[in-house]
């Protein structure tokens, strides 16, 4: 997962569009420091799809408006699928240790959850 992709899942996570998210991190003023100027939403978008490479100097904005630190923009402690090996990270096998002590209910809040995480990756991977 890139820093990308990992932004659109947060953003998703939150609950908000990318159309709220551009406007909030238009609202921190963040400068380009190669014109000077606020990103466009349309740039923002473009930053979103991966048809435009990230500036550096939105990392700090972008990690306010998502609620975290730099640092933890660039984590990446969700799991890495190599083929058919999958590589979990702990936090993911202590959750499939306790998933049978689950109700019905929360299993299926799961579930539908990760669906939704699955159609952005797609989204994202595909447009």
């Amino acid at each position: 997962m890139n820093v990308i992709e990992k932004i659109n899942l947060l953003i998703a996570d939150m609950g908000i569009t990318r159309r709220e998210f551009a406007k909030r991190l238009i609202a921190l003023e963040p400068r380009i420091r190669s014109t000077g100027e606020i990103p466009s939403e349309q740039s923002i978008y473009r930053y979103l799809n991966g048809s435009r490479e990230l500036k550096v100097e939105l990392i700090p904005y972008i990690a306010h408006v998502l609620g975290m630190s730099e640092s933890e923009l660039f984590s990446f402690d969700i799991e890495e699928t190599f083929g058919f090996e999958t590589v979990l990270s702990k936090e993911a096998r202590d959750i499939m240790k306790l998933l049978p002590y689950a109700p019905a209910s929360v299993i299926r809040s799961i579930k539908t959850q990760l669906e939704k995480y699955k159609k952005l990756h797609n989204e994202i991977n595909f447009n």
